[in-house]
């Protein structure tokens, strides 16, 4: 059995409200096992049999779309991918401590190509510092979220639709079900 973790897009936010408790209950009953929600907004810890990580995303999103009645993007990392990401550090420690924001973690569905790559890091400013490493764009806000004059619908037109996490939350997941 292998364990992923599924980043859920637009869990919790508007009118779209889905308890941990229901959230579990659903992906037990697509055959996932030993399912853990991390904090309210869509980050799924489970272990699987199946190794066709499309197929699996496919499975997820089709399962969850006919249970909630609306769409739920699927960003899967299996536990080595998810480990990677938290111990990458894409920005100089200097620029790190400069920082009044937190380190995000935009998952992506799939690698960027090269022109993509080129369009998106073209947006990067020394407010807004951007680095991509395989399905992930790491973003360093110079201060708050909404300070930043970031476009993300830019960064959604060049690389594909995202969905963002501290690298707090990426690095507390991991400790605590991948350890």
């Amino acid at each position: 059995m292998e364990r992923y973790v599924a980043f859920l897009r637009g869990m919790n936010l508007g009118g779209r409200r889905i308890k941990n408790e229901r959230l579990r209950a659903e992906l037990e009953a697509l055959d996932l096992s030993d399912v853990a929600c991390f904090r309210a907004s869509g980050n799924v810890v489970f272990a699987t049999g199946e190794s066709d990580e499309a197929a699996l995303s496919s499975r997820i999103e089709n399962g969850l779309g006919e249970a909630l009645g609306y769409e739920v993007p699927v960003y899967l990392r299996n536990e080595d991918e998810l480990r990677a990401v938290g111990e990458q550090r894409p920005f100089a420690p200097a620029a790190l401590r400069a920082s009044r924001g937190k380190l995000q973690v935009a998952f992506l569905l799939a690698a960027p190509r090269a022109a993509a790559r080129k369009r998106a890091l073209a947006l990067s400013t020394i407010e807004d510092r951007l680095a991509i490493d395989g399905r992930q764009l790491y973003w360093l806000p110079k201060g708050g979220l909404s300070e930043s004059e970031l476009d993300l619908d830019a960064i959604a037109a060049a690389l594909g639709p995202i969905t963002i996490r501290t690298m707090g939350t990426v690095e507390q997941i991991a400790a605590k079900y991948l350890a």
